[in-house]
């Protein structure tokens, strides 16, 4: 495995390695209520494509869709330029037991090198572990154990596995949520550096400035599809309160 380390990329040697995403006409109804209403959407390959809406209007289920947790109708595909690559899955929240006595290494190292976290990880998976820890920010809390984080730094700490290796498709649901502004900068920069080297990130987000300052794309949901297209075009005031205001029928 080779450790993922960002750097700028010259101008005009952008490779679009990632896939395109296909959700088509996908429906999911959960017990008698409708999450999901026929959303149809395209998610361009090596674009930052954000999905918003207000809580409860199905952004999270529709990712769940697409990582194959959730049952649905319809289709989705994941259309890959090549071979199928590197899939990563950066969720809002770590839910887990503050009282175990595991490491921020040892929890990345039992979800890259898919070993017990009593092992010691190879000196390669370690080095891997600590150059995405220094992505982030995190570079000096390697040894600090995972209970003992704050939120915002459990959520750098699930970036970093996003980043191990190199992801080509990446999948965010609010990642910024438990961010300070610190991390704040630290997102947005490695998103520009992905989106730079043409990986795919479909992105859930409630932050509409951040929408507009990173995505290519910008999807309004609420149940169904409310407006899809260019951030500066979409994201316009009377649009974001309208769509904020929308009584959604499903869940988050």
């Amino acid at each position: 495995m080779n450790a993922f380390i960002p750097q700028p990329v010259p101008s005009g040697t952008v490779v679009r390695s990632g896939p395109a995403i296909v959700f088509d006409r996908v429906s999911l109804v959960l017990g008698r209520t409708e999450v999901l209403s026929d959303v149809s959407l395209r998610g361009e390959p090596g674009t930052v494509h954000a999905i918003v809406g207000p809580n409860g209007g199905g952004k999270s289920s529709l990712i769940r869709c697409l990582l194959g947790q959730a049952p649905h109708t319809g289709a989705i595909a994941i259309d890959w330029p090549r071979e199928p690559g590197r899939i990563s899955y950066v969720p809002q929240a770590l839910e887990f037991d503050r009282g175990l006595p595991m490491t921020v290494m040892d929890f990345l190292a039992a979800l890259v090198a898919n070993r017990p976290a009593f092992l010691s990880p190879k000196a390669s998976v370690k080095a891997m572990i600590l150059a995405a820890l220094a992505e982030v920010g995190m570079e000096g809390k390697a040894g600090r154990r995972m209970g003992a984080l704050s939120g915002g730094e459990r959520q750098r700490v699930m970036m970093a596995q996003g980043l191990m290796p190199a992801p080509d498709l990446l999948v965010l649901d609010e990642p910024m949520a438990a961010l300070d502004e610190a991390g704040a900068r630290i997102f947005e920069r490695l998103i520009n550096v992905l989106k730079a080297r043409g990986t795919t990130i479909l992105w859930v987000e409630h932050d509409l400035a951040a929408v507009r300052r990173l995505a290519g794309r910008v999807t309004g949901l609420s149940r169904t599809v409310l407006f899809d297209g260019p951030p500066e075009a979409e994201l316009t005031p009377e649009r974001a309160l309208a769509l904020f205001s929308h009584r959604a029928g499903g869940a988050a």
